[in-house]
């Protein structure tokens, strides 16, 4: 910030070419962390009966049905860990490489 200051950078130059830049690693790993936590949410709200992924496993918790449990863990499962991936690919495109 200090040599964008010597530079004569105004503050908003330095907010959209230093700060942001510098910030968006840490910005897009929050996006991350809440998609993957908002799918968990989404899985456990079948339990206070809010419907969503986790109705099949609490429908075959209820039928002790182990198929069933799987049938609806695995995807959410999976629905996690793709987008997890996907977000942090994303995240390595759009970060400057000084950033990281």
């Amino acid at each position: 910030i200090e040599a964008a200051r010597g530079l004569g950078f105004r503050d908003r130059e330095i907010l959209w070419r230093v700060q942001l830049p510098l910030a968006s690693r840490l910005i897009l790993a929050g996006v991350r962390t809440s998609t993957v936590i908002g799918l968990g949410v989404a899985t456990l709200a079948a339990f206070i009966g809010g419907g969503g992924l986790g109705e099949p496993i609490t429908d075959g918790l209820y039928l002790n049905d182990v198929n069933l449990i799987l049938a609806g863990a695995v995807p959410a499962a999976l629905l996690a860990l793709l987008a997890d991936l996907g977000l942090g690919l994303m995240e390595r495109r759009l970060t400057p490489a000084a950033a990281n």
